[in-house]
């Protein structure tokens, strides 16, 4: 197996590690008396359906909604109602999504049971703008946001307390006698289950002044209700729900980098297994990894894993098919240049940026080939176009859809140099 190969098949574990259907069924709760009530939103929400589907009672009454991205097939749902939404801006559909799941909670009772299904980009997919905001408002804030190179955390801080599920809303319209079951497959570091989708059915720790002083800091202008609710606290998320609600990470980056380091020791590679919670600045963080990557002297083919989220700050910059994880890649084949390493970077959910890609892949000869053919890798860094760099390269990941969301997977392989062009026959073991 080479390099190339080793590495795509260490990405392929990682995301097998977090399919809904592998993972969900375990987690499930027994159906209650009365009907069961499934709430699922995110980019896993179809997955994560299909998977309760298959594994609840005939006879047990189920119903439910589903909001996922544009884009993602029906699973062949026969008792679960999916719904489209836009990511990672919402549209009318994300608001309509937000009613149908307010409107599926009426009339439960006791003997009733709620089960939300939670994954990355449902911040996006099911919104609701409270009094005094538009739609328009939310789609020019969270523009504003996904442009400023804020970290998760403080971009669901802020969406939390400006829509009308997030942040326990919706848990809270469930009633209060109704239990509510959620089971969330987490794309945020640290698997904070009040960031995860901006934490629609968990009590929210955050407070109105912590939202403003996201806005503050990463100079994102409030609309003039939302400033004056923020600050006179009109707007606070619920801090406890009922006793009979709980919250399970079913799939986490963690999981994933696990299932991937199994399989790179299957191949017969050392593993150094980094944080499944590195964030940053792509570029910057990008360069770091690699610098640890090749510092030392490595006897055998070595693999460094680490996920996280990155982020790309755009400033005034016109973005080309940019990609966090595309770019976090790009700088890090640029520190590497010239030396003995391999690398693949991707989105576990298929999608980096505004191109088709998932992510990318080099290897040590990749940039020089680039050069050749006239395609400069600095420029397209500047430009944030390092997706575009990869796809002109052929290196462009294509996934599609992977039914999951575990946040981004990184891998840089260092190959001994006396070995830099041989063939790992551990892999066909």
């Amino acid at each position: 197996m080479t390099p190339a190969e080793g590495l795509r098949a260490l990405f392929d574990a990682a995301v097998a590690s977090a399919q809904p259907a592998r993972v969900l069924p375990a987690h499930l709760p027994p159906p209650p008396r009365g009907t069961t009530v499934v709430l699922g939103l995110g980019k896993a929400a179809a997955g994560m359906g299909a998977a309760v589907e298959a594994t609840w009672p005939e006879a047990a009454p189920l119903r439910g909604v589903l909001v996922a991205p544009h884009g993602t097939p029906d699973p062949g749902l026969r008792r679960l109602t999916l719904r489209h939404a836009r990511h990672p801006r919402p549209d009318a559909h994300s608001v309509a999504a937000a009613r149908a799941l307010l409107g599926a909670t009426a009339g439960l009772g006791a003997d009733d049971l709620v089960l939300v299904l939670l994954s990355g980009g449902a911040s996006s997919l099911a919104t609701l703008p409270l009094p005094g905001l538009t739609l328009e408002d939310l789609v020019a804030l969270n523009g504003h946001l996904l442009a400023s190179g804020a970290p998760i955390d403080a971009m669901n801080t802020l969406r939390k307390h400006l829509c009308g599920i997030k942040g326990g809303r919706l848990a809270l319209a469930c009633g209060p006698a109704v239990p509510v079951v959620t089971l969330a497959i987490s794309d945020v570091p640290g698997d904070a289950l009040d960031l995860i989708g901006s934490g629609p059915s968990v009590a929210d720790p955050s407070r109105c002044a912590d939202a403003l002083a996201v806005s503050a800091r990463w100079g994102i202008d409030l609309p003039e209700p939302a400033r004056v609710a923020l600050q006179t606290g009109a707007w606070e998320t619920p801090k406890r729900l009922p006793p009979q609600h709980r919250a399970v990470v079913v799939a986490s980056p963690a999981l994933a980098l696990a299932a991937a380091a199994q399989r790179a020791h299957r191949l017969g590679w050392d593993v150094r297994l980094g944080s499944d919670r590195l964030e940053g600045e792509a570029r910057t963080l990008g360069a770091q990894l690699a610098r640890e990557a090749l510092a030392g002297e490595v006897g055998r083919p070595t693999v460094f894993l680490s996920g996280g989220e990155a982020t790309v700050t755009l400033g005034d910059t016109t973005p080309g098919q940019g990609g966090r994880a595309a770019e976090t890649l790009l700088a890090a084949a640029l520190t590497a240049e010239g030396r003995t390493l391999h690398g693949l970077m991707a989105d576990t959910d298929g999608l980096d940026g505004t191109g088709p890609a998932a992510g990318a892949a080099f290897g040590p000869d990749s940039l020089a080939v680039a050069r050749q053919r006239g395609d400069v890798p600095e420029a397209a860094l500047v430009a944030h176009d390092a997706g575009g760099f990869w796809a002109r390269q052929g290196l462009a990941l294509v996934t599609g859809p992977t039914g999951t969301n575990v946040n981004d997977f990184r891998a840089l392989l260092r190959w001994p140099t006396s070995a830099d062009q041989a063939v790992d026959r551990a892999g066909d073991q």
